[in-house]
């Protein structure tokens, strides 16, 4: 038996949203693991291993390891024989530092942009936990701050520019190749896609170019996968 990957769905089991759970898929994929899911909504969460609360979780053999970047830290330590994640202990901290600045940048702050529409997504009791859980983070509710959406989007967008400037220059923030750095940048990317059908990117963003290259890896790992609504 392959990997266990303990995901998050919505009321929909086969909509698999997390930021983070799709990191951790693309990092599987990268090294060329086969993996299972285990859905896990909001309010099921003694359906985790024992000292874990929060997805992504493996269990890779008995050996449980919880959050996406300690996941992907110990695939590129235990299976180094596969393909790597970071290309070296350099790249390994520079993408520390992509994982803060795309956690600050895309959860916490574009997900304002779509909130409701993720609270919408859910079943009853998840989407009461949601509620109460966002709006205590944020300090407003979720009408208020979806309504911003249209007169804060463009601020917002303009933050991308580091990544344009970049991706002008290469294929990948990998280079050539993607590495564990585009999956920190993209698992947010496809959380918003798969929830909402407001784009983050806007119709004429250079970024767009690269998600398509993103949603294409690994036979449309993520390009396949199935939208709310749609």
């Amino acid at each position: 038996m392959g990997i266990l990957l303990y995901d998050l769905a919505a009321a929909d089991d086969a909509i698999r949203p997390s930021p983070f759970c799709w990191r951790t898929k693309f990092a599987l994929a990268h090294k060329g693991l086969s993996y299972e899911t285990i859905p896990v909504r909001f309010t099921e969460k003694q359906k985790l291993p024992a000292g874990h609360s929060k997805v992504p979780v493996i269990d890779d053999g008995g050996k449980i390891i919880g959050d996406s970047w300690d996941i992907a830290a110990y695939l590129e330590e235990t299976y180094a024989d596969r393909p790597s994640l970071f290309g070296g202990a350099g790249g390994m901290a520079h993408a520390r530092f992509i994982n803060t600045w795309a956690d600050q940048l895309f959860v916490n702050t574009g997900a304002r942009h779509i909130i409701l529409d993720i609270w919408a997504a859910q079943l009853p009791a998840d989407a009461d936990y949601f509620r109460t859980t966002r709006e205590k983070f944020f300090g407003a509710t979720f009408e208020a701050l979806q309504g911003e959406r249209e007169s804060a989007i463009g601020a917002w967008r303009e933050q991308l520019l580091p990544l344009r400037l970049t991706l002008r220059r290469q294929k990948f923030l990998g280079g050539e190749a993607p590495s564990y750095a585009d999956y920190i940048v993209f698992g947010p990317l496809q959380w918003a896609r798969i929830f909402s059908s407001f784009d983050l990117l806007a119709a004429n963003d250079p970024l767009n170019a690269w998600r398509e290259r993103m949603m294409g890896l690994f036979d449309g790992l993520a390009g396949t996968a199935k939208l709310v609504g749609r």
